[in-house]
């Protein structure tokens, strides 16, 4: 007489062999083609959530002028007084420095400024002209207010006026502030700007390939020579990011142009490593 079968009942379904040893591979297949859907359907959610959320964020608090505070339609936008008032730099203007023309008399015109004062750096751009409207309440508010927010609308007029700039360039440059005013300041607003044209243009920032060794004095009130002797041996790219600037095209990326001091000796600075070329971009201009 046999022996009963001591098997239990699944034991006694299941098929012996290489089927058996590869159950565990079939449920694995299955659980990574459930995860993968899973995460397909929260991506193609994701805009929708998105969307509610600033919907949800607008209600509470309502987008507004990034200058005056008035209402408007969409956030990091200018109400259209503000807009109306702020004004853009388009063409014509002059090839080096940027500076508009008040005529059109031809392409490749040089300013007076730039024949008299040929500058380090090859081009300078800007978005908007620095006067006592919109464009100097927008760049005290980011240099001084913490509004870092308005750092990428900034910097999306930035990188519109400096296409040409940024059509053959390798990286992207802020202009550095000494580690004494970065410590007091707790950001640079040039690095915020830098960020915000990376983001439009897709060129990368290098936030260490200059480096500012030199506690300058504020250059309100100092004239062009006082200004280039204060900033005389401000700048200087560190034996260890040289290979990082050596050959490249470089965009020096800061906040406001004003007599080019600041410019030139970063530019030269660069210019020492190596760097192919020099251009500056900068949100607005005096003069």
């Amino acid at each position: 007489m046999s022996a009963p079968d001591e098997r239990l009942p699944f034991e006694a379904e299941t098929p012996p062999g290489p089927e058996r040893a590869a159950a565990p591979e079939r449920q694995s297949a299955v659980l990574a083609a459930l995860a993968a859907r899973a995460g397909e359907t929260a991506r193609r959610l994701r805009p929708a959530f998105a969307a509610l959320r600033a919907e949800a964020f607008d209600l509470v608090f309502p987008p507004c002028c990034i200058a005056c505070r008035a209402a408007v339609a969409s956030r990091s936008a200018l109400c259209p007084s503000c807009w109306t008032k702020t004004r853009f730099i388009e063409r014509p203007y002059c090839e080096r420095l940027g500076a508009p023309f008040a005529v059109d008399l031809g392409e490749g015109l040089l300013s007076p400024e730039a024949v008299a004062h040929p500058p380090v750096f090859a081009r300078a751009r800007a978005a908007v002209e620095f006067d006592d409207g919109p464009a100097r309440l927008l760049v005290h508010r980011l240099k001084y207010y913490d509004r870092l927010e308005i750092a990428r609308p900034m910097g999306a007029w930035m990188a519109r006026a400096g296409a040409e700039l940024l059509a053959d360039a390798d990286v992207l440059v802020p202009v550095p502030l000494h580690r004494w005013r970065l410590f007091g300041r707790r950001y640079n607003q040039a690095m915020a700007l830098a960020e915000a044209v990376s983001a439009e243009s897709g060129i990368p920032v290098d936030p260490f390939g200059l480096a500012r060794v030199k506690a300058t004095k504020t250059q309100v009130r100092l004239t062009r020579t006082q200004r280039a002797l204060n900033l005389q041996g401000a700048f200087r790219v560190e034996e260890a990011q040289a290979a990082r600037i050596e050959g490249r095209n470089v965009v020096l990326i800061d906040d406001v142009l004003t007599s080019g001091a600041t410019a030139n000796a970063a530019a030269r600075a660069l210019l020492r490593a190596g760097a192919a070329r020099v251009d500056v971009l900068t949100f607005a201009r005096v003069g």
